[in-house]
């Protein structure tokens, strides 16, 4: 659960930025949405790694219990 903390954290801190950009036309505030959507879906994809293997571990867990 602490990858979907961190998660949170980020998007609640480019709220600001997403703000800036869009409603001021800040490009510098654009950049920075940029970079952050980009370690979003770092993270993004981190998590789903983890979630595939930890299912096909569960699997594999039940394959060998004879169930």
């Amino acid at each position: 659960m602490n990858r979907f903390e961190e998660l949170k954290t980020l998007i609640l801190s480019l709220e600001d930025e997403f703000h800036k950009f869009y409603e001021k036309d800040n490009k510098a505030a654009g950049t920075r949405v940029r970079k952050g959507m980009q370690t979003l879906k770092k993270i993004a994809q981190e998590i789903r790694t983890d979630v595939s293997a930890s299912k096909s571990s569960m699997e594999d867990l039940k394959g060998s219990d004879g169930k």
